[in-house]
């Protein structure tokens, strides 16, 4: 089953559990996907975005949720931090499991091995490599300066 229909499935479940938080979060979601459906059609891409999009887009909303959240408690709103921590576990049901220390050191190792990356000029490649195969599953922010150290 897609990202796309997971995401549907779980909005209509939503709207028979009348689980109103969780159905203004899944909206969100859908109408992140639809709006760069929309615009992609209009670049040519008749199909929408694909699944790795799909997967940029999720990330994306969970580090806006993540940075909120962040904002409210520094200005002491537990109630509207915690609506957003609730937002990010719904988002994260349709992530893949994110990669833990040990196993993303070892996806740069593997990366930088097959693409034969020797100095920082190979950097944009190895990321590239690494976005491609593991959309969803690290943070690209963090993973950076990792990919940097490893190659300078």
């Amino acid at each position: 089953m897609s990202l796309r229909d997971r995401v549907n499935t779980a909005l209509k479940q939503a709207m028979k559990d009348k689980a109103a938080d969780r159905l203004s979060t899944l909206r969100l979601i859908n109408a992140a996907i639809k709006d760069r459906d929309i615009a992609a059609r209009g670049e040519g891409n008749e199909d929408g975005v694909t699944e790795d999009v799909v997967l940029a887009i999720l990330g994306k909303m969970v580090k806006q949720r993540q940075e909120s959240a962040r904002a409210y408690e520094e200005g002491g709103r537990l109630d509207l931090a915690e609506r957003e921590r609730a937002e990010i576990g719904i988002i994260e049901e349709f992530l893949p499991r994110q990669m833990d220390e040990a196993e993303t050191k070892a996806a740069i190792d593997a990366v930088i091995a097959e693409t034969g990356a020797s100095s920082i000029r190979d950097m944009g490649r190895v990321m590239g490599e690494l976005k491609a195969k593991y959309t969803g599953q690290m943070d690209f922010g963090s993973v950076g300066p990792k990919v940097k150290a490893r190659l300078g």
